[in-house]
Parts: C-alpha cells; structure tokens; sequence
C-alpha cells in the first residue's frame, strides 16, 4: 500500500489542527499594551500547543519518511494518533479560558500523554510491518526522550491537582527538550 496518501491526509489534517487553534484566539477588547497583555496568558498556551503539534508533524514526517510501505494496521494506528491531536484545541482552549485550572490541565496532560501512546503504537505497527531486521527498525529504536516525555506527562496529570504551575513546568520542559530534532532517523539513511 502506498504511504503517499497517508502522508497527505495526515500532514491536511494537521493543518486545519493549526487553523482551528489560532480561530480559537480572540482578539483584546482594547486597543491598548494592557488589553493585549491579558492575552499573554493565552498567546503562551497557544504558542506551546503549536510547538507540540510542530513536533508531532516533524516526527511523523520523519517516520514517515523512514517506512517503505503501510497497511490497514498502520492507517487505523495513525487515525487513533490523530484522534488525540484534534484534541489539543480544545484542551488548549479550555486551559487558557479557565487561567490554567486544575482539572484543564489534567485533561491537556491526558490528551498529550494519549498522542503520544497513540504515536508510539503508530511506530510499532510500522517496526511490525518491516520486521526486526529492516533499516526502519534501527531508525526507530525507542529512544530516552519518549520515556522521559510518557512518565512526564503520566506525572504532570495527577500533580495539575497538586498544583498546576508544576503540570505547565513539565510540558514546557517536555516541548524543549523536543525542539531539538530527533535524529535516529536522519543518520540511518544517510
């Protein structure tokens, strides 16, 4: 089966992802610095969740880009991977809405946690696909950073109830530590 069309659709669907976030951004009320600095709040979220979604299409390209075919297996895994990424507008909204309450925190931890159980399940119906012993499979060893990001994100949901602002410290440090590109991938098909 051809890895075109997923790649198309997944990369569209992204997309109107972004669309929807930033339509979700309301402009100040007032024409001043102070009427857009009650926005900051918001600007932030956005600016993370954008970042996060950066990530994920980076990868995704990525991985992508490493397999040599798909099947049922892998659309219906990239469709579940997907599913959580359409998510992250609303968590985000609802987190900048309520000034970063505990239970929208919780919830923008659980969408974050579940993308990324759906991306790693996405990699494992790849890795399946072309077995052990195919270039894909060392390009795609898990690495240290998913570890770090799951038990980051399974901390940050019970701890937004603890205290939220420990919650927004973990994602943030998870969003950095993945700006810097993963590249398993990259020095496999040299």
């Amino acid at each position: 089966m051809n890895k075109g069309r997923l790649e198309a659709f997944s990369d569209g669907v992204i997309a109107i992802i972004i669309t929807i976030m930033v339509l979700e951004l309301h402009a100040p009320h007032g024409t001043d610095w102070a009427a857009l600095r009650s926005l900051l709040p918001s600007l932030g979220l956005y600016a993370l969740s954008f970042v996060f979604l950066g990530i994920y299409w980076n990868n995704h390209h990525h991985m992508l880009h490493a397999a040599e075919r798909v099947n049922g297996k892998i659309l219906w895994a990239n469709l579940h991977l997907l599913f959580w990424l359409s998510l992250i507008p609303f968590t985000t909204r609802w987190s900048g809405e309520t000034r970063f309450a505990s239970l929208p925190t919780a919830a923008y931890g659980v969408v974050f946690l579940m993308a990324g159980v759906a991306y790693s399940l996405l990699e494992r119906a790849i890795l399946r696909l072309h077995g052990s012993g195919s270039r894909v499979h060392s390009a795609l060893a898990a690495g240290l950073k998913e570890k770090i990001s799951m038990v980051s994100y399974t901390a940050a949901i019970p701890l937004a109830f603890v205290d939220p602002r420990i919650s927004w410290a973990l994602f943030i440090l998870i969003g950095v530590m993945w700006i810097v590109p993963d590249r398993r991938i990259e020095r496999t098909y040299r």
